[in-house]
């Protein structure tokens, strides 16, 4: 995997916040649906909490 800001912003998802392959590969094909920004998705979804949203929120910032 690269070292591009999307690979590292999956390699934060999949391990700091722990989410599985096969629910970024959900997350990945209902935004390529255009059904909404990434953070927006995953908590839609129910794979993160407010707490968690806030965490990619604050990593947004960093990128």
């Amino acid at each position: 995997m690269s070292n591009t800001p999307y690979s590292k912003f999956l390699r934060f998802l999949r391990d700091d916040l722990a989410l599985s392959h096969d629910s970024l590969a959900m997350a990945e094909r209902s935004i390529k649906k255009d059904q909404g920004p990434w953070p927006m998705i995953l908590w839609q979804y129910g794979l993160v909490t407010l707490e968690q949203l806030d965490r990619i929120y604050e990593r947004f910032e960093e990128i």
